[in-house]
């Protein structure tokens, strides 16, 4: 019996990846136009930033990390976010000594382990951007443009932008106070893990998606009737700032996050094609206690993080996976030709032209069908006569124009007509 994949994990093939890669080169083009930096943190770390900054009594930390113990019984975690490795590395650095505001962007796996369903997985993608050092909402409008416009030139197309506020230190404490007198109420409506949760974390109640929990849910108090003046003020400027940008959105009083350390503004974008609950394609928020969860000093900080899973769902039903297709397909006759192939393809390669050529052996019939299968802009069959003459027929693949050229002369007229793909 053949050895398979680990349950929750995916392969991604070559048709697949190139869609994979454009995710990726927009993401780093477009962020760093807004002023972003790529970093890097290790895909584990020691299992108490997670603990710390999620909540230990999450379900992420309870029931979905991978965590183990290493040869001197630390016990260590696969990163299951990204945004606590990415703190932890601006303390232990100190970024912050720095002043002003550190703007860092992320692209890498993360590791849950619960139920696989379409564009989740246990081992899953995303793209995260961090901003650290300012708590002015104009910022956070200027992050929630910076999405959409990503989103947008990706084709990827009705998303629905959900706002809201978690309140902060000086109000929600009143307002789980009464979130938790109202849930006990109403136990007996609620399902196991929210009975336990109204007790444990109440907020996290609300974003149940158990479908006998939401009337209890829809009766619940709104945490905007009970924001103090600062995040009222706050999140009534982060909304104008959304308008100044012509950005829809709506607001939702329900909407809470996953993860224990965000306060204030927070928001999702979701999509209806992903189903009616698990449908966030990326969410975020502000999170300006973080820093302190983790030993450090006050540091404001909001982000975000898009699964690339997800966007792949949305973006798959638009765009066709593809190889790359070669700008220019080398036919030999025989072994003398192909000796010449070689040489022209190596002199093609190194001024970024896509050479290719097949090693089968095929006759020429067949070479020139898998051209046409690869899709190949030009053609060029290269026997004895093109050997001896040094000249070169090209013939462009989509109405059939050919041209004889020098050698030296391939690459410029290749490159003039389309262009090469890479």
């Amino acid at each position: 019996m053949t050895i398979k994949s680990v349950r929750g994990t995916h392969d991604l093939l070559p048709e697949s990846v190139q869609l994979w890669q454009r995710i990726e080169a927009s993401a780093r083009r477009l962020f760093e136009l807004y002023g972003y930096a790529e970093v890097r943190t290790p895909i584990f770390e020691q299992t108490e930033l997670f603990a710390r900054t999620i909540g230990s009594d999450s379900d992420i930390v309870q029931k979905e990390m991978y965590t183990f113990s290493d040869s001197k019984g630390k016990s260590i975690s696969l990163r299951p976010e990204g945004t606590a490795p990415v703190m932890r590395a601006n303390l232990e650095h100190g970024l912050y000594h720095d002043g002003g505001i550190h703007k860092l962007y992320y692209i890498g796996p993360m590791f849950r382990h619960e139920r696989p369903q379409k564009g989740r997985y246990r081992q899953f993608h995303q793209v995260g951007a961090e901003v650290l050092g300012s708590d002015h909402p104009a910022l956070e409008a200027e992050v929630i443009d910076m999405l959409d416009r990503f989103l947008e030139e990706l084709g990827a197309t009705g998303l629905r932008l959900l706002v809201n506020s978690v309140g902060c230190p000086t109000c929600r404490p009143g307002y789980v106070k009464l979130l938790r007198e109202e849930l006990s109420k109403r136990q007996d409506d609620l399902c196991p893990q929210c009975q336990r949760r109204s007790e444990t974390n109440p907020l996290r109640v609300l974003d149940c998606k158990v479908p006998a929990c939401q009337p209890v849910i829809d009766e619940l108090p709104s945490i905007l009737e009970h924001l103090c003046e600062n995040c009222r003020q706050h999140f009534e400027s982060f909304r104008a700032y959304l308008g100044h940008h012509k950005i829809h959105y709506e607001v939702v009083p329900r909407l809470v996050r996953g993860l224990d350390y965000y306060v204030g503004t927070t928001f999702e974008m979701v999509s209806s094609k992903l189903g009616p609950t698990q449908n966030a394609v990326v969410g975020g928020g502000r999170y300006d206690g973080l820093s302190q969860l983790l030993g450090g000093p006050p540091v404001q900080g909001f982000g975000f993080a898009l699964g690339i899973e997800r966007l792949v769902v949305l973006l798959e039903e638009t765009q066709d996976s593809q190889l790359p297709r070669p700008d220019i397909f080398l036919a030999y006759l025989d072994e003398q030709a192909l000796e010449e192939s070689l040489q022209l393809a190596q002199e093609l390669r190194r001024q970024e032209i896509f050479a290719y050529i097949d090693f089968q052996g095929r006759s020429l019939k067949a070479q020139m069908r898998l051209a046409n299968r690869l899709n190949s802009r030009f053609t060029c069959i290269i026997g004895e006569e093109e050997r001896k003459s040094g000249e070169f027929p090209l013939k462009r693949m989509e109405d059939g124009h050919q041209v004889t050229l020098k050698r030296k002369a391939i690459a410029s007229y290749v490159r003039g007509n389309h262009g090469p793909t890479r």
